[in-house]
Order: C-alpha cells, then sequence, then structure tokens
C-alpha cells in the first residue's frame, strides 16, 4: 500500500491537469481551420441546410473548381492572383531578411560612429503606425513610375524595424571572440557575415520572416493602391472581390476555398518556423 502511495506521489497531477487543459483548448482553437475546410469541401446541397452541418458529409471540389470561374469576368485566372502575391511575399520576406541582417550586423558587432542613435531610431520607429507611411510611400512609388509593377508592391516593406531590432538583439549574445578569431584567419568582413554570422542569426531570421510573411501574405492594402491592372492583384484583394461581388450568397463555398487556399501558405511557414521562433524569444531579451 505504501508503494502505490508513493507512486500517486511523484505523479505530477498538476502538470496532467494543465496538458490536458492545454490540449483541449489547443482543439478548440482549430475548429475554425476545421470549419472552414469543410465549407470548402462541400456541395451547394449541404451549404445552406438548416441547422447546418460542421463536418461535410459528401465532400467535392467543386467549390475549387468554380473559383476558376469567380474570376472570369476580368480575364484573369485566379491562378495569376496566387502567382503575384507568391512573388511579392517572397520578395518582401527575402529582401527583408538580407537588409535586416546587413544593417544589424554593424550595429550590434562594431564600433560605428552613432550606432546608438541609429539603433534608438529603429526603436523609436516601432512606435509609430504604418498607416503615416502610406502617403508619403504612395508618392515616391507614384513620381517613380514603378506603378503596376512588382517593385512597388515590394520596395515600401523592405526597410522592416522590426527585423532590424530582433537580429540585432540576437547579434549581442554572439561572443565578439568568435569573430575576432576568425578576422585573425583572414576572413573578411563579408566572408564572416555569410559564413559566421548569417547561420548563427537562424532562430531571429525564422521568427522575422514569420511576422513578415504573414503580414505580407495577408495584407491587400499594396496591391489596392499600388497597381489599377487586374493582372497585378494579389490574392488577398482577389478574395475581397469573390467575398463582395455579385451573387455573394452562391458564393460563400468558393469564397470558403479560396480562404482555406490562402491559409495554407501560412501554416506550412508556421510549423516549419516555430521552433526557431522559440529559441528567438528565449535568446533576444533586451541588452546592452
Amino acid at each position: 500500500m505504501s508503494r502505490i502511495q508513493a507512486m500517486s506521489r511523484r505523479i505530477d497531477w498538476g502538470g496532467i491537469i494543465l496538458y490536458s487543459f492545454l490540449t483541449v483548448l489547443g482543439l478548440i482553437m482549430l475548429l475554425p481551420l476545421v470549419y472552414l475546410a469543410s465549407t470548402a469541401l462541400k456541395p451547394i446541397s449541404e451549404l445552406f441546410l438548416f441547422p447546418p452541418r460542421f463536418f461535410v458529409m459528401n465532400p467535392t471540389l467543386t467549390n475549387f473548381r468554380d473559383l476558376l470561374l469567380v474570376t472570369g469576368t476580368s480575364s484573369v485566372p485566379f491562378i495569376r492572383f496566387i502567382l503575384n502575391s507568391l512573388i511579392v511575399t517572397g520578395g518582401i520576406v527575402g529582401g527583408g531578411v538580407i537588409i535586416s541582417a546587413l544593417a544589424a550586423y554593424p550595429l550590434a558587432k562594431h564600433d560605428m560612429v552613432g550606432k546608438k542613435f541609429f539603433f534608438d531610431m529603429i526603436v523609436a520607429s516601432l512606435m509609430f503606425s504604418p498607416i503615416v507611411l502610406q502617403i508619403p510611400q504612395y508618392l515616391i512609388m507614384s513620381k517613380s513610375g514603378l506603378m503596376n509593377t512588382y517593385f512597388a508592391l515590394i520596395l515600401p516593406y523592405l526597410a522592416a524595424p522590426i527585423g532590424m531590432f530582433l537580429m540585432v538583439q540576437f547579434l549581442r549574445q554572439i561572443p565578439d571572440a568568435l569573430l575576432e578569431a576568425s578576422r585573425m584567419d583572414g576572413a573578411s568582413e563579408w566572408k564572416i557575415f555569410w559564413v559566421i554570422v548569417m547561420p548563427m542569426l537562424k532562430p531571429a531570421i525564422s521568427t522575422f520572416a514569420l511576422f513578415s510573411f504573414i503580414s505580407a501574405w495577408n495584407d491587400p492594402y499594396p496591391a489596392m493602391v499600388y497597381t489599377t491592372s487586374e493582372n497585378m492583384k494579389s490574392l488577398p484583394l482577389a478574395i475581397q472581390t469573390i467575398q463582395g461581388g455579385a451573387g455573394v450568397v452562391a458564393r460563400v463555398g468558393t469564397f470558403a476555398a479560396a480562404s482555406f487556399l490562402m491559409i495554407i501558405p501560412t501554416l506550412i511557414v508556421f510549423i516549419t518556423t516555430q521552433r526557431m521562433v522559440l529559441q528567438t524569444m528565449a535568446h533576444s531579451g533586451l541588452k546592452e
């Protein structure tokens, strides 16, 4: 009897209850995504049942097929909107990562003149809403003749203060002795940056890439403001058109299919980078 009591004492009932609660909470948070996928696969006969069914009974790909016909009135295939979003999002994420890393390296690891002032300006810029930049950005793109191009959709978002801040904070954790040893071995600053610094920045890069991807992928504003051609519209703007166009009721399934296609890349990026994100949060505390 005493042995059973000792074993029961070793059981962490508090941990079991906590993990059970978090598991149930996580499943509840997944319900909207499951319902969206179920709705995207529902035939028209199941979309307007009352009371509505949570799970699809007769799954079909009709909504995904009809998705290609919704944009037929503009003579632009839906795949073009997906391609535009992939190009713009890839350019913003890739360019933002490189620019942020290039800016963070001298701020964190070089005795450059005024680096504290520049870093303070980066931190101060985080306090301002992006809305205050919209008019100047539009005027620059318009005067530069870049409207209706991918450059207009990418360039305004390459300078990302949050990316620079994260990478500066993470770079400060790297020992200076490691970089000094590389210089003594004859490595140039470019080689140190690409071969040593960039691989060690993977957690910070993954975190910034996740935030940047989610922001760029879901933002209809650039395509709404910087383009007038249907060929340059992005996926979020196309989904808004589907949602608000004629025959809204009949497009419920098509809208669900488009929304599901839009969520898939975000889930893939999040699952891929979540481990690195946790490392960044653990090692990128404020440090002077």
